[in-house]
């Protein structure tokens, strides 16, 4: 249609939504469908969280606040960084977003020229290399095989920076994987930084406190305080304290920097929804048992999903050390034929035969670019858990063809 900008055909919709999309249709088909699909945690938002929203409207704190986000929620943010992560900013130099996917789209739309590049270490989340197109960039995809945990090495940072070579992403603890870089792996990926100072880092760390290694939260910031003025924190309050539909992310980073992705978030959404912001208050600040509860039931369905999946003829779970994501390799039934006599050729296939045959959902690994493998979410209950892998254990014993 020659109405709609060129652009728009450049970008793909986000598997993780669609998938999630479908299995909503199909339940409203009547069908029995368990999604697996979506990073959101199945828990409720936490009473006390729920409370300050309350007081806020009744109070009437629900009008416009400035573009970077109230000032206490920004103080909040501030102790919170020096407190759990030991690095220092001033208030100025954080900005309250519409979740952490906005505050990702302010920073590459008001740092990036067109055609500047960003490295993109693949497996990844599926809008990251999306986000850098609208914003007039080149995503850099780098793959990450399971040989290296699905973790980008410097060798392979090296190999990719280029003169236009602008930002790298790094997020840990992964989503799609669950992956985890350790103090020597951020240490060793600094070291090439340093030989590259035109390259920022922006460091997604909206899952930090869901590791399950016993090892404590780590970014680059923490093993390379040298690179503070060129790296930008990410974070957010959906994933810790389950208010995914509350809206609420942050970024911490040089002052410049903060002050254009404001003027960008001005111009879009004005600012985050008030009430939100003040709910995000209590969270940072109060009660913190939550998180370690909720940290501590993920890592049950953690052990449970991987254990699981290890028994399932074709298939092999990676051992994820964080988030709440399994990356699934399907190399053993790809090639194979349903009952009915689809050859299942890729993930892609794999996985629509998992929703149309077994009604579960999950996301192919190609929607995070890499294959054969799929994202499966164990955000939901043990009982949602137990009857889905049953459900993918016997789908994949009635395939035709023998897997390996």
């Amino acid at each position: 249609m020659g109405f709609i900008a060129d652009r728009i055909g450049q970008i793909a919709p986000a598997q993780t939504m669609a998938m999630a999309a479908k299995a909503a249709e199909l339940r409203r088909e009547g069908k029995n469908v368990i999604s697996l699909s979506q990073g959101e945690p199945d828990f409720h938002t936490p009473e006390n969280i729920q409370a300050a929203a309350i007081r806020a409207m009744r109070q009437g704190k629900t009008r416009y606040t400035e573009a970077a986000g109230v000032r206490e929620l920004r103080e909040a943010i501030v102790a919170k960084l020096k407190r759990d992560n030991g690095v220092d900013y001033p208030v100025d130099c954080v900005s309250v977003s519409v979740g952490a996917k906005q505050a990702i789209f302010a920073a590459f739309f008001a740092s990036l020229n067109p055609d500047d590049e960003v490295i993109v270490p693949a497996p990844c989340w599926v809008s990251y290399p999306e986000i850098v197109k609208m914003a007039n960039g080149i995503p850099i995809v780098v793959e990450c095989g399971e040989g290296a945990g699905f973790k980008l090495t410097p060798a392979q940072l090296d190999a990719s920076i280029t003169p236009r070579t602008k930002w790298l992403m790094l997020n840990s603890p992964s989503n799609p994987t669950g992956a985890v870089y350790s103090a020597d792996e951020l240490s060793a990926i600094a070291e090439v930084l340093r030989r590259h100072p035109q390259v920022w880092v922006l460091s997604d760390d909206i899952y930090e406190k869901l590791i399950y290694t016993g090892r404590p939260f780590v970014n680059i910031l923490n093993v390379a305080p040298d690179l503070k003025e060129r790296t930008l924190i990410i974070n957010g309050v959906s994933k810790m304290y389950s208010m995914t539909g509350w809206r609420i992310g942050y970024a911490a980073g040089p002052a410049a920097l903060i002050r254009a992705m404001n003027l960008v978030q001005g111009q879009i959404v004005t600012s985050a929804s008030s009430i939100s912001q003040y709910a995000a208050i209590e969270a940072l600040t109060g009660d913190q048992s939550f998180v370690e509860t909720s940290r501590l039931a993920f890592d049950e369905r953690r052990k449970l999903v991987v254990k699981t999946l290890g028994n399932i003829p074709g298939l092999r779970s990676n051992q994820p050390e964080g988030a709440f994501y399994a990356f699934v390799g399907c190399h053993g039934v790809v090639g194979s034929r349903t009952a009915k006599g689809r050859l299942l050729e890729n993930d892609q296939d794999f996985v629509m035969y998992l929703l149309e045959e077994a009604n579960v959902a999950v996301v192919s690994g190609s929607g995070f670019l890499l294959s054969p493998y799929f994202r499966l979410s164990y955000a939901a209950s043990i009982a949602e858990l137990n009857e889905a892998l049953s459900r993918i254990r016997a789908a994949c014993q009635s395939l035709e063809t023998a897997v390996v």
